[in-house]
């Protein structure tokens, strides 16, 4: 059994996901915007550029997401959280994911790890990286 994460976003899928895929060193395999439909989907203008589904390979782990538009909400209740093995690499990720976002809690070592910390990057997505000790 493998979990998969699925993100929606406001318009900017496809954005997110060229940041993420060069901040975590992966690789967007599929982005398949609504235009790309069948015709029978009768697309709106206004959401013909907008991603439907793309997915984002990075090494063995699959993030998947689209553009919710109309049906979006801001996420919460959850965080996507990603585990790392050095405290640089730690330091690396936060940094470039919280540029432009808001840092709940910063980077800082705790009992359990030698790097943790808590923001919600500048596409809205909640995210914890953590380095255990």
């Amino acid at each position: 059994m493998q979990f998969t994460p699925y993100l929606n976003f406001n318009g900017n899928c496809k954005e997110a996901f060229e940041f993420y895929a060069e901040l975590f060193g992966g690789e967007i395999t599929s982005l398949l915007t609504f235009d790309q439909g069948p015709p029978e989907m009768d697309c709106p203008p206004a959401m013909k550029d907008m991603v439907m589904n793309a997915q984002l390979q990075i090494g063995n782990q699959l993030l998947m997401a689209s553009d919710a538009m109309e049906s979006y909400r801001e996420p919460q209740g959850m965080h996507i959280t990603i585990g790392v093995s050095k405290p640089e690499e730690a330091e690396r990720v936060f940094a470039g994911l919280s540029e432009g976002g808001s840092v709940q809690m910063p980077m800082v070592e705790t009992f359990w790890a030698r790097r943790f910390g808590m923001l919600t990057d500048r596409y809205g997505i909640p995210w914890m990286v953590n380095c255990d000790k």
